[in-house]
């Protein structure tokens, strides 16, 4: 039996958060600086590389966040829509579910148009992009409003049928449009607190409210993405929060867990992201190496005579191809014969584009040649 008050939007001070500032103060500076750094180097690369960089850097954050909550997106169609949407010529644009297109638009709307202030409205949008049908799985599910609780109280519970552990209770319906009212202030206010830590409490706050029936953790990333886009003064994003909130998920989940049952000192969740924000633009020197190895790639290769099959399967490569990639593959990617994969195949190898891996097993699997190799 949970005692009262047991969560911190039911204390007396709510939502007067606090936190120590000292404790802060070191992680912080390291952000900042690393921030810094990180627009720096992608100031000093071309128009193209930073179009390239930012197209990946959205792709992932996407498809992160929504992995994050279990639902798995199509990358190519992903990353087709983020291109569209951008106005971003790239190779093999396919066709993009609706689905596909919502989580996109909000991500856009929230970090392109990050200088508009928030609003119920545009919250509304937000979701309603997230759900077109209106539906979540298989539940029809209140779109484009606050939640209702028709159903009951909603509840985050893990576990099986019977067993099942609840790791938190929203608050009730009825203070929902008031408490939105007071968090969209807030954000919209100007103040003396830090645009980083903002962006902390900003994630925090909204997904503790949970005011809408389905969608919540992927609207408080896209909301922290937006103060984040604020901090950076930029609506081009160079490092992903949400992939790096992927790789620590359990750890995502325990902090969240834990500080929405303590008290309104929020220190271990402001460290928690920082440690959490720091990872992420750490991880993004790996996204702009990528990006380099391509722009050097078609750079040394600028000459080679390539067909459009083979054009097809190198960008795959390049963007990070799932899995090996093997003859039969190249022959269902590109609806051609076994034979024709075979011949673009060897093709390459004798051009010195590709090469077989070593120890591949039963099949024989191929790779790109490293540039200068």
């Amino acid at each position: 039996m949970r005692r009262i008050n047991s969560y911190i939007y039911q204390l007396k001070d709510w939502p007067r958060f606090t936190w120590d500032d000292a404790k802060l103060l070191f992680l912080l500076g390291n952000v900042r600086n690393n921030q810094g750094k990180l627009t720096g180097r992608m100031e000093a690369l071309g128009f193209q590389l930073r179009e390239e960089a930012v197209l990946e850097t959205l792709t992932s954050d996407v498809l992160k966040s929504t992995e994050i909550e279990g639902e798995i997106l199509n990358t190519d169609q992903v990353r087709s829509s983020v291109a569209r949407h951008l106005g971003i010529a790239i190779p093999g644009l396919i066709q993009s579910d609706r689905n596909v297109d919502g989580v996109v638009e909000m991500m856009l709307d929230a970090t392109q148009q990050h200088n508009l202030p928030l609003s119920a409205e545009r919250l509304f949008g937000w979701h309603s992009a997230l759900f077109p049908g209106g539906r979540s799985g298989m539940y029809k599910i209140t779109v484009g409003e606050w939640r209702k609780d028709e159903t009951g109280p909603i509840q985050v519970v893990s576990g099986a049928l019977g067993k099942e552990r609840v790791h938190y209770l929203a608050p009730p319906a009825e203070i929902i449009n008031s408490e939105m009212d007071v968090f969209i202030h807030w954000f919209n206010s100007e103040n003396e607190l830090d645009s980083v830590l903002k962006a902390a409490i900003a994630h925090l706050w909204f997904i503790t409210m949970h005011p809408f029936d389905d969608g919540n953790g992927r609207i408080a990333r896209a909301i922290a993405d937006m103060q984040l886009a604020r901090a950076d003064g930029s609506s081009q994003r160079f490092y992903s929060m949400s992939s790096q909130i992927r790789k620590e998920r359990n750890q995502y989940y325990d902090i969240l867990e834990k500080t929405q049952q303590g008290n309104l000192d929020i220190t271990e969740w402001m460290l928690w992201f920082l440690n959490c924000l720091s990872g992420a633009l750490e991880a993004t020197n790996n996204t702009l190496s990528r990006v380099l190895f391509k722009a050097k790639f078609w750079e040394t290769h600028n000459a080679t005579p390539l067909n459009d099959r083979q054009r097809l399967i190198i960008n795959k490569l390049l963007d990070g191809f799932e899995g090996k990639l093997t003859s039969s593959k190249w022959a269902k990617i590109n609806k051609c014969s076994a034979d024709t994969a075979l011949r673009d195949i060897q093709d390459l190898i004798s051009k010195n584009v590709l090469r077989k891996e070593q120890g591949g097993g039963r099949s024989t699997n191929y790779e790109l040649v490293g540039v200068g190799e």
